[in-house]
């Protein structure tokens, strides 16, 4: 009996701190409400997402806000060309001691904090790029040696410009599929975009408070992890992980005819774990089928591969994610 009292009176927590991060958020954040709520999905599930959208639609200041709210260290990383790996990662530097001697002390870099916002990820060489992948992927650095681990809760926002690709180095698809998510924003309406010049062109500056500590982050993390997963639910997972990959017997004619690789099995572990994440959000108790299906687009839009045939005719990849999902109705 007290388990079930404990489990409620957990569950209540959470959904009043679920409650008071969004009210939080929606002070700040004009418009946009997909976006938000796919990156607080992505907080809850310890994943890292890849933002791609134009200048000037306030990736930064998404990922700043929401590190005040929460109450995480934040810091941003301008990728550029001549960006060396241990401008992220820190360095050893010669130190003068007291005494006349001298020492090498190791200054960390930016990617020891909470939250990361890598801006246009795709501009730095693939050394640099593998170096804050590497940590992504471990929580860990090693710098000259030793091996040093990043403070939880640790999450790397990226972004890139789907504008310019001259000079850029485009990630390659297995480390595309270390980021969570895959989310595009797309401009504000006009009433969005009214509210935001008459918010942010006045004497009156909005400032978000904290509403949660680090620790309340992890905490909702275990709560996430404990949400259950219906049997049915979990096989729309599997055939719907399954339907994108041309070889599979589940994959319509569509898929064959389009893509050249479709998801691997962290595809349907991500699918699981966003649409626990989601259920959360939304106060409910166990994940459903059409949680699955709101997840599906940002899990699978950077693990799906389309093929020549797909490019030559204009097919997207989100037209593929949409009939793998026909074909798993």
């Amino acid at each position: 009996m007290s388990d079930v009292r404990n489990g409620a009176e957990v569950w209540a927590r959470s959904r009043g701190q679920v409650d008071a991060l969004r009210a939080e958020i929606a002070k700040v954040v004009v418009g946009q409400q997909k976006i938000v709520e796919q990156m607080l999905m992505a907080l809850l599930c310890k994943g890292h997402c890849l933002i791609v959208g134009v200048p000037g639609l306030a990736k930064t200041l998404l990922v700043s806000m929401l590190g005040r709210v929460l109450g995480l260290s934040f810091r941003r990383i301008q990728f550029t060309p001549d960006l060396m790996p241990s401008d992220i990662l820190g360095s050893d530097i010669l130190q003068e001691g007291a005494g006349g001697g001298r020492r090498f002390e190791f200054i960390p870099g930016p990617v020891f904090a909470n939250l990361i916002l890598a801006d246009e990820i795709n501009r730095t060489p693939p050394k640099t790029q593998s170096a804050l992948l590497e940590a992504m992927q471990e929580k860990q650095v090693t710098v000259s040696g030793r091996t040093m681990p990043l403070r939880e809760p640790f999450l790397v926002y990226a972004t890139q410009n789907p504008i310019e690709h001259e000079g850029t180095y485009p990630l390659p698809e297995a480390q595309l599929d270390r980021f969570f998510f895959n989310l595009v924003i797309d401009y504000p309406d006009i009433d969005q975009e009214r509210q935001i010049v008459q918010q942010t062109t006045g004497r009156r500056v909005v400032e978000p408070s904290q509403v949660l500590s680090a620790e309340d982050v992890l905490a909702l993390q275990d709560v996430v992890l404990d949400i259950p997963v219906p049997d049915h639910v979990l096989d729309f997972v599997l055939r719907l992980t399954h339907s994108t990959r041309p070889g599979s017997a589940l994959s319509c004619d569509f898929v064959k005819r389009y893509v050249a690789w479709g998801a691997g099995p962290r595809a349907s572990q991500n699918l699981t774990r966003a649409a626990k994440s989601l259920a959360l959000l939304n106060g409910r108790p166990a994940v459903s089928v059409e949680d699955v299906r709101e997840v599906a687009l940002p899990v699978l839009r950077h693990r799906v591969i389309p093929n020549y045939n797909a490019t030559g005719e204009g097919v997207s990849v989100e037209t593929i994610v949409q009939k793998a999902l026909d074909t798993c109705a």
